[in-house]
């Protein structure tokens, strides 16, 4: 049974800190000659850039209900077989959410260090501690890490108002020069931040002598071995459109491509790549169109090399942003309006205010596939929906599945290793 020191970085709320500290602390194991694995629960594709520039190595999602209970044990294991320290970083709070960060932890056994704002309290702080320690009694509380710290009277503050059983971590500074720069999606990308090394570096400067950075004490992690997965793409070559405009992509969908024997191969529209040669079907990822509009709307051969490809008859998938890129029109928050590339009929606007959130799930012949949405701008288009999503908690209604042909769109972000046999059929241009 592979075992392995582990983490899981949790806290009170969004915004507190959480990738900060955990990328500071795989950097500073890491400089410390470490093998370091980090994992990101829930869907999330921005902090997992951080956290692999952080460690060195691919980042991957859990979630025990997207990913599954079974894959994530299998993802864990694996890690331990490598690693000398194994990073999970939590969602929003501790406890929310359903599945929550508490649950994957206490599922597996992870020790729990919670990170808390503390700029604007002080004894309140040991209030908080005491509430995240006590409030599930199967966590393995490990302790509590103080971020963005006034000064050494101010830790002295929190530190003495911790009960005895809670313990103390220890803090870092609030610094313009550690906190990483976020946007209306979360935190900007890793190949967004020019100085990205550098305010790790300080972090895990920062945290190097706190007790925090002491390894945490091991885990067991067991998994039966994965069965081999049918070859249901061998031979089909996919282009998938990566940059800094179609940039959330989850590692694990394009590993189940190389593994169901597709040929995958990376083309960027905003340096106006042709698609690569042969290319079978075409992936257009979520991301940031929005910031990238004019860019695209010039960037004539590689629309020219999509229309060609759509006309063709060959298979094309679009999630979220990939889908705003497919439509006739893309409106910024400013009201700035850009055309795009015209394949599905209808418009893009984004909101300042955000149009969904939530797990969700798509129910087709091939069963179903599970993922999420997360985005602020609203399409309004005269196409009829060829699947409609369901939330995951709740049944309701969810995002809209469009198909013309063989194009096929939609907000929805799919985990594709949910379902490989709808991942198959989608890209083939089969039924789904």
């Amino acid at each position: 049974m592979p075992s392995c020191p582990a983490l899981f970085i949790g806290a009170v709320a969004s915004g507190q800190g959480k990738t900060t500290i955990a990328a500071a602390l795989a950097r500073a194991h890491r400089r410390r000659g470490l093998r370091v694995r980090v994992f990101k629960t829930g869907p999330d594709f921005l902090d997992p850039t951080i956290l692999e520039r952080a460690s060195g190595a691919p980042v991957d999602s859990l979630d025990l209900w997207m990913v599954g209970e079974s894959a994530c044990r299998q993802r864990l294991a694996e890690a331990a077989r490598e690693a000398d320290l194994i990073i999970v970083e939590g969602m929003m709070g501790l406890f929310d959410g359903t599945p929550s960060g508490a649950d994957l932890a206490s599922r597996f056994g992870l020790p729990v260090a919670a990170v808390v704002d503390a700029q604007a309290m002080a004894q309140t702080f040991g209030a908080i501690a005491l509430g995240l320690a006590r409030f599930d009694p199967s966590l393995d509380f490990h302790g509590v890490f103080a971020n963005r710290v006034g000064s050494d009277y101010h830790a002295q503050l929190l530190k003495d108002a911790l009960p005895d059983d809670v313990r103390w971590l220890g803090h870092v500074p609030g610094s313009e020069d550690i906190s990483l720069p976020e946007r209306h999606l979360g935190l900007h990308a890793a190949i967004e931040i020019d100085d990205l090394d550098a305010r790790i570096d300080r972090a895990a400067d920062a945290l190097a002598a706190t007790a925090l950075a002491q390894l945490p004490p091991p885990v067991d992690f067991d998994a039966p071995p994965e069965p081999p997965l049918p070859r249901l793409l061998d031979g089909l070559h996919v282009a998938v459109a990566r940059d800094a405009a179609f940039s959330f992509v989850y590692p694990a969908n394009l590993r189940l491509l190389s593994a169901l024997g597709a040929r995958v191969t990376e083309f960027s529209p905003l340096a106006d790549d042709a698609l690569p040669a042969a290319t079978d079907a075409v992936y257009l990822p979520g991301g940031y169109p929005e910031l990238h509009a004019p860019a695209l709307a010039r960037n004539t051969r590689t629309s020219s090399a999509i229309h060609a490809h759509a006309a063709a008859g060959k298979p094309l998938f679009a999630e979220c942003g990939g889908m705003l890129y497919l439509l006739d029109t893309l409106t910024d928050s400013a009201g700035q309006t850009t055309p795009m590339l015209g394949l599905l009929p209808g418009r893009a606007t984004l909101s300042k205010r955000l149009a969904a959130l939530g797990m969700q799930s798509i129910a087709g012949v091939h069963g179903e596939m599970r993922g999420h949405t997360f985005h602020y701008s609203h399409v309004e288009t005269p196409l009829a929906p060829a699947l409609i999503a369901r939330y995951a908690q709740s049944d309701a209604p969810g995002e809209a599945i469009y198909r013309v042909g063989t194009i096929v769109a939609s907000y929805l972000h799919g985990y594709w290793p949910s379902n490989p046999d709808f991942i198959a059929a989608l890209f083939h241009g089969h039924a789904i």
